[in-house]
C-alpha cells in the first residue's frame, strides 16, 4: 500500500540533505563548508486508525497523518470521511 494520506492526500516529498565538514566561526574554527548535497525524502506522518463512525454504528479502518487525526477530531468523523469519498 502506498505511503499516501486518504484524507488529506499528502506523501512523501523530496528534498536534500546538506553535508558540511569544518567547526563553525563562532565555536572558533575557520568556517563550515558544504562538501556534498545528497538526495532524501521526507515522509508523511502516518497512521493506521480504526475509527468509530457513531453514523454508521461500525469501525472503518483509515491509513492517514496526524494532521488528518486532528481534522476528524475537529469536524468529526463522519463529515470528514464523508467529504474524502471514503465513506
Amino acid at each position: 500500500m502506498a505511503r499516501v494520506c486518504s484524507i488529506t492526500g499528502s506523501k512523501p516529498t523530496k528534498g536534500s540533505k546538506i553535508h558540511r565538514r569544518g567547526l563553525a566561526k563562532k565555536k572558533g574554527g575557520i568556517g563550515m563548508h558544504v562538501t556534498k548535497v545528497v538526495p532524501r525524502e521526507f515522509l508523511p506522518n502516518l497512521q493506521k486508525k480504526r475509527i468509530w463512525v457513531p453514523e454508521l454504528k461500525r469501525f472503518v479502518k483509515v491509513k492517514l497523518t496526524a494532521r488528518a487525526l486532528k481534522t476528524i477530531s475537529k469536524n468529526g468523523a463522519y463529515a470528514t470521511l464523508r467529504k474524502a469519498g471514503i465513506i
